[in-house]
């Protein structure tokens, strides 16, 4: 397992920092498009029994190949019903099992993440060089894969190493989702360079709502227009909302509508900026 390294050096948004528009409320659509490597499995399953004694778990990982096989056709297609760019949180490996559907869906215009090379290889678990050969895969695939290298990360389970965002920034990462520290972008200064951290917003990530709580889709839909009219509200209060579906969880046809939408309801609203993390990290800059 890596070593911590020492705290980068932190500049925090400017006091005030207002979106485009004069607009306090940035709304990002993000989609998990997951996959776990042969012999690993996902650690939820609709059986909610975990097997004894670490015996390996068919069931759950049927469950997690959904996304790849069909969840994540349903919810691109929920996406350009409305009209909305996504943020893709994209597992490395689905690139080379799938390229073209990775290319897919980077050429309807989503701003596609590194997301590890596996769900299961969470950074904080792993050596530093098998951080740095997940990192490395995982950016090398996507860039074959879309013909553009990708500038934004998130690790899997958003769980990185203390020493991860160095190599991110070695491999020509701009900006990072592993954080959840905060409501606005921050500046982290390492030797290596500069890396853009883009908080998330964890309040409406549809594995927590449906398996955690047991809410339903329709409930998923009430609490984020309750959240977005008290946001908007509270004018003086600049935040991000993040809506995150997994594409083995609401892709399937129960849980994809809501997600619908929610992105119907923003893709016209003039109250918010509906927008991508990417654009979210260039604006912070742009304000420093």
């Amino acid at each position: 397992m890596a070593t911590k390294r020492n705290a980068p050096e932190r500049r925090r948004a400017p006091a005030g920092m207002r979106w485009p528009g004069d607009r306090n409320v940035a709304v990002v659509f993000n989609v998990a498009y997951e996959a776990w490597s042969d012999g690993a499995a996902s650690g939820l399953g609709p059986m909610g029994n975990p097997l004894p004694g670490g015996a390996f778990d068919p069931n759950a990982d049927s469950y997690g190949r959904y996304g790849a096989n069909a969840g994540i056709r349903r919810l691109m297609g929920v996406l350009a019903d409305a009209g909305v760019s996504a943020n893709i949180f994209t597992s490395g490996i689905l690139a080379e099992r799938d390229p073209e559907q990775v290319k897919a869906v980077a050429a309807a215009g989503h701003e596609i993440m590194g997301h590890g090379y596996a769900q299961n290889l969470i950074p904080a678990t792993l050596s530093e060089e098998d951080d740095e050969s997940s990192i490395r895969r995982t950016t090398e695939l996507l860039q074959d894969a879309t013909g553009k290298r990708p500038t934004g990360w998130v690790s899997p389970r958003a769980t990185a190493d203390g020493s991860t965002m160095r190599r991110l920034i070695r491999h020509g990462y701009k900006w990072q989702a592993d954080v959840v520290d905060d409501d606005l972008p921050y500046l982290e200064r390492y030797e290596e360079g500069d890396l853009v951290a883009v908080p998330l917003c964890i309040d409406f990530n549809d594995l927590s709502h449906s398996m955690r709580f047991g809410r339903t889709p329709r409930q998923f839909v009430e609490i984020f227009q309750d959240t977005l009219e008290q946001a908007l509200a509270a004018s003086r209060d600049t935040v991000i909302l993040d809506i995150l579906v997994h594409t083995h969880c609401y892709g399937r046809p129960a849980g994809a509508w809501a997600y619908g939408a929610l992105a119907k309801m923003c893709a016209d609203r003039k109250d918010i900026w509906l927008t991508t993390r990417g654009r979210i990290a260039e604006h912070f800059l742009s304000e420093l």
